[in-house]
């Protein structure tokens, strides 16, 4: 017992502090940004683009990034011949729809203390009790599950948020779900909504289960779960990092 209690002393705390201080990982990708002033409307980017997630505005030309799209792989700031895109390291951007994501001039306010201070009050208030998450792969590469895996470990430990994955939907207060919806896995996830009980949550994460990502349009697969299943908050990226989930979890408790 002294053994362990000195190692306590030894180790410092590794448990981020997010959302009650903001963070922010200059090494890490986030939401691509144009510079307006140094774009030459060349057209690069978009040819460029490897899921077609630029879209030119029809008035000034000036590209814009459909995020429900994109894979944030850093291809338009590698391509730019102007240097006009940049990834910046904006990760709290999951939005309640998908035309929230989309390249129409929407600013992304962090309103992190508009909705709540701390998931753990959000949760307390709107439930009386902790959160339990039903985890739903619906067809995906396993990416963004290593990064919702990464929730529970000692650096995010979402469990001090009274949040907590269940292994039944009939437990669940929320679907966290990734994967395209493919065709193999509908089934599965209508029956796995259809078992969690009401008022129920959905939660898409990451580009394929917002949009179909870079396997949308193909005959095996939908173009984002929302075309099967209601869908109240969109998680963009590819994957989204664990604080990005965190972030996209508070707003979908915001939402019930």
């Amino acid at each position: 017992m002294f053994k362990q209690f000195m190692k306590y002393l030894q180790y410092p705390r590794v448990t981020q502090n997010y959302p009650k201080e903001p963070m922010r990982f200059p090494g890490m990708l986030g939401k691509p940004s144009v510079d307006a002033e140094r774009c030459t409307r060349c057209g690069t980017c978009r040819g460029e683009c490897p899921v077609e997630a630029i879209e030119n505005d029809s008035e000034t030309g000036i590209p814009g990034v459909n995020l429900d799209r994109c894979i944030f792989c850093a291809r338009c700031e590698d391509v730019c011949p102007s240097g006009a895109f940049r990834m910046s390291d904006d990760f709290e951007l999951a939005a309640g729809s998908r035309a929230e994501l989309r390249c129409d001039g929407v600013e992304f306010p962090d309103d992190l203390e508009a909705v709540g201070k701390t998931l753990e009050a959000a949760i307390l208030k709107k439930l009386g009790r902790s959160l339990s998450i039903r985890e739903v792969d619906a067809g995906s590469c396993n990416g963004c599950d290593y990064e919702v895996n990464a929730l529970n470990n000692p650096f995010n430990d979402l469990e001090r948020f009274g949040i907590h994955f269940v292994a039944s939907p009939r437990h669940a207060d929320m679907l966290l779900v990734t994967g395209i919806g493919s065709r193999n896995m509908r089934d599965a996830l209508l029956k796995t909504y259809e078992a969690a009980p009401e008022p129920r949550l959905v939660v898409a994460v990451g580009a394929c289960a917002c949009s179909g990502g870079i396997f949308r349009d193909t005959y095996a697969s939908e173009n984002g779960i929302g075309q099967l299943v209601p869908v109240d908050v969109y998680i963009p990226g590819c994957p989204p990092r664990p604080q990005a989930l965190l972030y996209g979890i508070l707003k979908a408790v915001g939402r019930l």
